[in-house]
């Protein structure tokens, strides 16, 4: 009878430590349990959305997508070491997330104004000799829509609660607002304005090697224990269906027939069951 607690306790905190990191526990009961106004009141959409294990697809999904825009994958490539500390750049991602979210009002602002001052420094030429500077409130933009679009896209396929048109628009709204803290200069607010915005940005996207490198890295080479690799594939190969056709042809990754698509599905929402189910705080013992 104690078996199950127990696993879920051990799967919890596994996923927990490689997503929050060694600070993971403090950060956490600092976000929480700090008196003080937040940005998000506790129904907002946004806490629904970056709740839930759905969010493991998205972000997947967001990282492939965003690879597109050349500027945006030139800087991660040169300043972000994705490749040398993967779970590190995970942790800050996560923990950036967790505090504009769910934090108090002034550890969101000061969550926001440490990732502007690094912006500060992230600025270069692509290979082909295009400037790039991280600072860009375009360049900002982009990776803002690829982000909350895969976000969203995500949890209305594979959330526990997903929302209605309502929730849609105003988890949008939401996170407008910490875009707008990051030097993003009118983020879409609905979902009529974020499909414009994303369709703005078309013409500038295109594959480079160091996308298609990233793709293969983050795919087929991620830094895992040989037990978590299936899981991973099958997370992994749910993120890349819902990308879109173009995007999947210009990374070169390989095009799935709709059969196939409604097969893999399911894996998608049962794994994504499963972290639920591990990582969800223990009930109060009666």
């Amino acid at each position: 009878m104690r078996a199950a607690p127990h696993l879920r306790e051990r799967l919890g905190s596994a996923v927990f430590a490689r997503v929050a990191g060694p600070a993971g526990p403090e950060n956490r009961a600092r976000i929480h349990d700090t008196p003080g106004p937040r940005w998000f009141g506790p129904h907002r959409p946004i806490r629904t959305v970056h709740g839930d294990a759905s969010m493991f697809i998205g972000g997947l999904r967001a990282l492939l997508l965003q690879s597109l825009h050349p500027l945006a994958m030139a800087a991660v490539a040169a300043h972000s070491g994705y490749r040398g500390d993967p779970w590190g750049r995970l942790q800050r991602t996560s923990t950036f997330l967790a505090v504009t979210t769910y934090g108090t009002a002034d550890q969101a602002q000061q969550a926001v104004d440490r990732v502007r001052a690094v912006h500060g420094l992230v600025h270069g030429r692509t290979p082909s000799g295009e400037p790039y500077d991280a600072t860009d409130p375009h360049l900002l933009g982009w990776v803002h829509v690829a982000e909350v679009e895969s976000f969203l896209l995500a949890h209305q396929r594979y959330g526990a609660a997903p929302l209605d048109a309502t929730g849609c628009d105003g988890y949008l709204a939401d996170t407008a607002r910490v875009a707008e803290a990051l030097g993003v200069i009118d983020p879409p607010r609905d979902r009529k304005e974020l499909v414009a915005r994303l369709g703005a940005y078309r013409g500038e996207l295109r594959p480079t090697e160091e996308a298609r490198e990233a793709a293969r890295f983050i795919l087929l080479h991620p830094p895992l224990p040989l037990v978590a690799r299936v899981p991973y594939a099958l997370l992994a190969a749910n993120a890349v269906a819902a990308l879109p056709r173009w995007a999947r042809t210009s990374l070169e990754l390989p095009r799935l027939s709709h059969p196939a698509e409604a097969c893999l599905a399911p894996t998608g929402r049962a794994l994504t069951t499963a972290i639920r189910w591990a990582m969800a705080p223990p009930r109060p013992a009666s």
